[in-house]
């Protein structure tokens, strides 16, 4: 690990890139805890300066996979959101995984406790508010609840669990690492669809190289809402569509389908957060934070192949909440939660 520090950590014009097998040696260093706290926190903070290569990246990836525990193919699509989490705005992402579920497409979601650098609200917040103990949550209670709604939640530190080693390096760091980016793409449900947040377009060309080696049938990269993979309903939104070996930039402008819509600033709670999304589900909520789920809803049906077109995605997404299909999924979700859980820590529903 030493040699390794030395390649990365030489300053600004002395430091190079590892290549794909030292960097295989670094993560498979850090994921098992033979390097020491000192140089694993030396070796994110050379790596966060130089700024991590493609390479570097796919390395990190492949480690972490290597010790997930991962699902049986799901062939539906993975939710990469941001796991230092939000602050100002809805998670659309969370209400518009059970329309898509009860479109027939497979969502798999993942996330943590909060995490730096942003230090926000997480989905795991989300769904402690309710009243599912994320401390309880193993990997037989979601896979059940996926297996009846159609929503796999992971817990990433409890599907791989060298996170949760790694955790108090990178709080006490408080800054992005290159785990930041590889812990969103560990694919816990082996989905060959996926929309990937991002905060800057800086990082577009990168990681859709990055997503052309993993080998995702398509994905879209979005720069959306706090680095997530929301698209806005208030402004176009800039994606990469990739696909095929190869990537194009696109702009989803929410005002071309009519959905246009100005969304209240506010700091929002777990419970807001949940209370807004059981409101979208049950079509009794603000026409803007339902049009934003649809927006979403509707461009991951198409970015899976299930609808030809943004337009048919809409249509289907929004008879979906109207006949109750969406909040019948949801209720499947939280009720297989519930059932395994000790009576004790189950809060009163909202739904």
């Amino acid at each position: 690990m030493i040699n390794l520090l030395k390649e990365v950590a030489r300053g600004k014009r002395g430091a190079r890139d590892l290549s794909y097998e030292e960097a295989l040696e670094a993560a498979e260093a850090i994921l098992t805890s033979k390097a020491t706290p000192a140089q694993i926190g030396a070796f994110f903070i050379a790596e966060r300066i130089k700024l991590e290569s493609v390479e570097e990246l796919e390395a990190f990836v492949h480690v972490c996979r290597k010790y997930a525990v991962r699902s049986e193919p799901r062939y539906g699509l993975d939710c990469a959101g941001p796991y230092d989490g939000r602050k100002t705005s809805f998670m659309a992402t969370f209400a518009a995984s059970f329309v898509l579920a009860s479109a027939g497409l497979p969502v798999t979601l993942h996330g943590s406790a909060s995490l730096p650098p942003k230090w926000g609200m997480t989905l795991q917040d989300v769904i402690r508010a309710a009243g599912i103990d994320p401390a309880s949550l193993t990997r037989e209670r979601s896979l059940q609840a996926a297996e009846r709604s159609g929503v796999l939640y992971a817990s990433s530190e409890e599907w791989c669990p060298p996170l949760r080693k790694l955790r108090p390096i990178r709080e006490e760091l408080g800054m992005r690492t290159v785990l930041n980016t590889a812990e969103k793409l560990i694919d816990y449900g082996r989905s060959p669809y996926l929309a990937f947040g991002v905060y800057h377009n800086t990082v577009f060309d990168r990681l859709a190289r990055l997503l052309v080696k993993l080998g995702y049938r398509k994905a879209l990269i979005v720069q959306g809402a706090e680095g997530s993979e929301d698209l806005f309903v208030d402004r176009p939104t800039r994606v990469y569509v990739v696909e095929n070996g190869e990537f194009q930039l696109q702009v989803i402008d929410p005002e071309t389908y009519g959905l246009e819509a100005p969304l209240p600033e506010k700091t929002w709670t777990p419970e807001e957060q949940l209370l807004t999304t059981e409101s979208v589900l049950k079509g009794e909520a603000e026409l803007a934070y339902t049009n934003l789920v649809l927006l979403n809803g509707a461009a991951r049906l198409q970015l899976a192949e299930r609808v030809g077109s943004l337009e048919e995605g809409l249509y289907t997404c929004k008879a979906l909440i109207d006949n109750g299909a969406a909040l019948a999924a949801y209720g499947k979700w939280k009720a297989a939660l519930e059932e395994s859980q000790p009576a004790s820590v189950i809060s009163p529903s909202t739904s």
